[in-house]
Order: structure tokens, then sequence, then C-alpha cells
């Protein structure tokens, strides 16, 4: 699914200019993407460190807690008795695990938001790029229309002119063509 993600071109016209896909500064580190790694273990420990945020953990850890120390106190078992020494160790236990996971995710997810802010900015650099060449481009399109321009003004101009003389060719053939007739009638 992500290699197809990253595969996808870009349909726009900056596209051909580019002729790459969106993500292509973002696939030198697919590799972060999982932060324990790949494998079974990894998986699993993710989904564990994920789970230590989230209400339901907290909820039901509240719980457990709650039952614990009321069975305790009200005599239904004495297996931890106040000042509750067992259920200290349990969250030293929890925590003994739970620190490092949830630093582990914290740092990688560091480096990944690196990564990915430096490819975000090689993208923004390659579109700042883009767009400087796409700029000239139009400039130097827009020096070649006001040369066609001046061009084609030059070419009205001389039409007019040519119109004009023609103008006064053809008044004048017909003025001489006039007199000639004039004359040979008389």
């Amino acid at each position: 699914m992500k290699t197809q993600l990253f595969a996808r071109e870009v349909q726009s016209p900056d596209a051909a200019l580019l002729r790459s896909h969106y993500f292509r500064f973002h696939l030198p580190h697919v590799h972060l993407n999982s932060v324990f790694g790949d494998d079974w273990f990894a998986l699993k420990a993710e989904g564990f460190a994920r789970f230590f945020g989230t209400p339901l953990f907290l909820i039901t850890q509240t719980i457990l807690v709650l039952v614990w120390i009321g069975i305790n106190v009200f005599g239904f078992a004495t297996f931890d008795v106040y000042p509750f020494i067992l259920l200290n160790l349990a969250f030293s236990l929890q925590a003994a695990y739970a620190a490092p996971l949830i630093l582990l995710a914290q740092t990688r997810q560091a480096d990944r938001d690196k990564v990915n802010a430096e490819a975000d900015a090689q993208h923004r650099e390659a579109i700042a790029v883009a767009s400087e060449q796409r700029q000239i481009i139009t400039e130097e399109q827009t020096a070649q229309l006001l040369a066609l321009l001046e061009q084609n003004t030059q070419l009205t101009e001389m039409v007019k002119e040519l119109s004009q003389h023609i103008e006064a060719l053809t008044t004048e053939m017909h003025a001489r063509v006039l007199r000639g007739e004039g004359k040979r009638e008389g």
C-alpha cells in the first residue's frame, strides 16, 4: 500500500516538468515509518507503547487498582494488606517496562519528524526552483510576444503605406487613362 502511494505520479502540469512523484523526497526515509521494525515483536511492542496513552488503559488500570485495594481493605482476601507493597511492586514493574518503550517511541517519532521535515523542505525547494524556471520561461515568452507584436505593428504600417501608394498609383493611372481617352475623342 505504501509503495503504491509513493509510486503514484502527480497529475498536474508540473508533473511533466519534474518527471517524478510527489513523495520522491520521502522515499529514502520509508524505513523509519515503522517505529520498532516490522517483525512480530516490534509490532506488539509498538502496540503496547501506544496502548499506554489511551483512555481505555487508564480506566482499566484505575478499575483494577480500586478492585485490588477493595479486596484487601474489606477482607475478601489478604494477599496485599495496607501499605499495598505488592501493588507498589506491580506499578514499579509496569513503569520499568513502559518508560523505555515510551522513550523509544518518542525518539523514533522525533527521527521520523526530522527526516519528514527535511524531505518537505527539499520538496518546497524543488517547487521553488520549478516556479523560478516557469517564471523565466514566462518572461522569455512575454519578450517574444512583445517582439512579435512590434513586428506585426511594423508589418501593418508597411501594408498601410503600400496600400496608400497603390491607391495613389491607381488614381494616377485612372487619371491618365481618362486623359488618354479624352485626347482620342477630340
